[in-house]
């Protein structure tokens, strides 16, 4: 399990290296993404989901709509489906496993940092009537009291900041109790 963890941090690193150079910005444009320049390094939060058999989904819910709070969260599905995504006037679309593929959901604080450009997921699981489902989540975020905020240079006149600064820790706290209604509370426009 350790070896797992390294190797999906070092992964999230990576992706988000690449979201962050894809928004037109540099990996130090992150501070505490580079944990060796003083700050504290990122965390992450291991999951592990069981859904069993139910012999009526339609009258059980595996897990219910939300956003993850993290900047990223990796998944990893067994071989039945169950993930779906709210996708626009489609309504919700099922993430079917693919074997050696991981589904990359971008979470809370990624859309905070990109000012709004990465527009985080949201998403449920659904239980199935033949097949138990397993899932493994890897939450990756900042260190719990890193300030996040949108990045500085996604912000002009015609583009202000979107989210006031808030801490991981703090961002949770808000979130423990306003759920889904999280971001419209740290929101400054």
């Amino acid at each position: 399990m350790e070896d797992y963890q390294k190797k999906m941090q070092a992964l999230s690193e990576i992706i988000m290296g690449l979201m962050v150079t894809s928004l037109g910005l540099m990996r130090e444009d992150v501070k505490w993404l580079k944990p060796n320049n003083g700050s504290k390094p990122p965390q992450a939060l291991l999951q592990l989901n069981s859904y069993p058999v139910c012999p009526d989904p339609s009258r059980a819910m595996g897990l219910a709509p939300h956003t993850d709070s993290s900047l990223l969260t990796l998944l990893y599905q067994s071989n039945t489906s169950g993930l779906q995504v709210l996708h626009g006037n489609s309504g919700w679309v099922t993430v079917p496993p693919l074997a050696g593929a991981l589904v990359v959901n971008v979470g809370d604080l990624m859309h905070i940092l990109s000012n709004g450009r990465f527009k985080t997921t949201l998403h449920r699981a659904v239980v199935d009537k033949a097949e138990h489902r397993i899932s493994v989540a890897f939450f990756f975020g900042p260190s719990r009291d890193a300030k996040i905020s949108p990045l500085i240079k996604l912000t002009d006149h015609d583009h202000p900041p979107l989210y006031r600064p808030v801490t991981w820790k703090e961002y949770l706290g808000v979130k423990a109790t306003y759920f889904n209604k999280a971001l419209d509370l740290i929101r400054t426009m």
